[in-house]
C-alpha cells in the first residue's frame, strides 16, 4: 500500500562529543518494528550483533538477557566510549510499501549532512549502511559511490574525509553475519585499531 504523506525523520542525531566516525542508514523502519527507540531498532536487523560480534565476541552482547529487544542504555554507552555518531541519510520519505525496505523508501528530504560535520568537528569518516545510503550521501557531498567494503574521498571545509560504504545490516541483504562484520572491522581497525571492552 502506497503512503501519500510523507515521514520524518522520528530520532535526533545521536552525535557524542569527540565522535571520528558518523554511520549513516537510509531511514528507521516503520514504529512497530522497534525493540527499542534508538537506530537499527528492528530485531531482524543485525548492526548491533555486528557490532558484539566484532567488539565483544558475543554477538547477542547487545540483546536484553530475554533476546526480545536490543539494550538501549549499553549501546548509547558503548558508541558515546567510542566516538561513533549515528543519523540517516534522509531526513523525510515517502514509504512506497508499508515495509523497511530501503528499495520502496523515496527520499522526500535528505538529511543535512554539511550541519551534521559542523557539530562532529574531529570527525573524518563516514559510513553509509547500505546502497540507498551510500547513494544518497555520495550525490549529497558530491563524491563518487563506493563498492561496498571499500571509500570515496571528499573534501568538507578544509577536512579531508572518507565516505565508506558497508554491506547492508539488513537480513535481506544476500551475506552471512560474519561476512558482514569482516567488512566492518577493516573500517574499524582503520580508525580505532579495534580492541575489546
Amino acid at each position: 500500500m502506497e503512503s501519500s504523506y510523507s515521514e520524518q525523520h522520528p530520532l535526533e542525531p545521536f552525535l557524542p562529543a569527540g565522535a571520528r566516525l558518523l554511520m549513516l542508514g537510509s531511514f528507521p523502519p516503520p514504529r512497530r518494528r522497534w525493540s527499542m527507540e534508538f537506530y537499527y531498532p528492528n530485531l531482524q536487523n543485525d548492526m548491533w550483533r555486528i557490532f558484539g560480534h566484532l567488539f565483544f565476541g558475543d554477538r547477542n552482547h547487545f540483546l536484553h538477557s530475554d533476546r526480545k529487544a536490543f539494550d538501549r542504555e549499553r549501546i548509547v554507552a558503548f558508541l558515546a566510549g567510542k566516538g561513533i555518531a549515528l543519523y540517516d541519510t534522509a531526513a523525510a520519505v515517502r514509504r512506497l510499501k508499508d515495509n523497511a525496505s530501503d528499495q520502496f523508501l523515496e527520499i522526500v528530504e535528505p538529511a543535512d549532512l554539511g550541519a551534521l560535520l559542523r557539530r562532529l568537528p574531529e570527525c573524518r569518516t563516514l559510513a553509509a549502511t547500505g546502497g540507498k545510503a551510500a547513494e544518497t550521501a555520495a550525490r549529497t557531498l558530491g563524491c563518487d559511490v563506493p563498492a561496498v567494503g571499500g571509500y570515496s574521498l571528499f573534501g568538507f571545509e578544509g577536512r579531508e574525509m572518507r565516505l565508506w560504504r558497508m554491506p547492508s545490516s539488513s537480513r535481506a541483504y544476500p551475506m552471512t553475519l560474519e561476512r558482514k562484520a569482516e567488512a566492518y572491522g577493516r573500517l574499524f581497525d582503520a580508525l580505532f585499531g579495534r580492541s575489546s571492552g
